[in-house]
């Protein structure tokens, strides 16, 4: 049974369509230049990229082959996805490692809809005293938002839609596209 099937500019994963919204090109060309913003920041320091999974694995390396300085990389694993919809609810799969107290922290997030998962780990990195924790999302859905947060670190601002690629999935299926996909109404 194939779960992903490509029709030029469209693509079927699992039982929906999706279309080719953002390109390969013009997210690598986003992912260098918040590399830049981000080196310029922290060019006097050594930050710790903290790379959420799974969805940012795509961002998160293609952001540290861009930065020009000197950092450090860990990953950690949340979960807050069914399908299509957010459950409200954020499990810790894998956590943090590292001891962070005193240090600038980034987090990389691959999007940031309702804000409920970053929250819950800037509220719960802040307990390890980090000198500096920020937040890089190469995704921002301004609109889904039901949170407080301000990420200071934004690739591109994007409405509601449902999206696949580059990392992001729909029920497992999609991370591998180089492209982003929106789900097709």
């Amino acid at each position: 049974m194939s779960y992903q099937t490509h029709i030029k500019d469209r693509i079927k994963v699992n039982d929906k369509y999706f279309v080719k919204y953002i390109d390969a090109q013009k997210i690598l060309a986003v992912v260098e230049e918040m590399a830049e913003k981000i080196h310029k920041d922290f060019e006097d320091d050594i930050p710790l990229f903290l790379a959420v999974l799974n969805g940012a694995f795509m961002f998160s390396s293609d952001l540290l082959k861009a930065y020009k300085g000197r950092c450090e990389i860990s990953f950690i694993r949340l979960s807050s996805y069914k399908g299509t919809q957010t459950t409200e609810e954020v499990k810790t799969l894998i956590g943090l490692t590292e001891d962070i107290k005193g240090r600038s922290v980034i987090i990389l997030e691959d999007i940031i809809d309702s804000g409920i998962t970053v929250k819950h780990l800037l509220d719960d990195l802040k307990k390890y005293e980090p000198k500096n924790l920020r937040v890089a999302s190469l995704l921002f859905k301004p609109e889904a938002l039901r949170t407080d947060i301000k990420p200071e670190y934004i690739g591109i601002r994007i409405p509601r839609d449902f999206i696949v690629g580059y990392g992001l999935d729909y029920d497992g299926f999609g991370r591998n596209l180089a492209d982003i996909y929106k789900i097709e109404e």
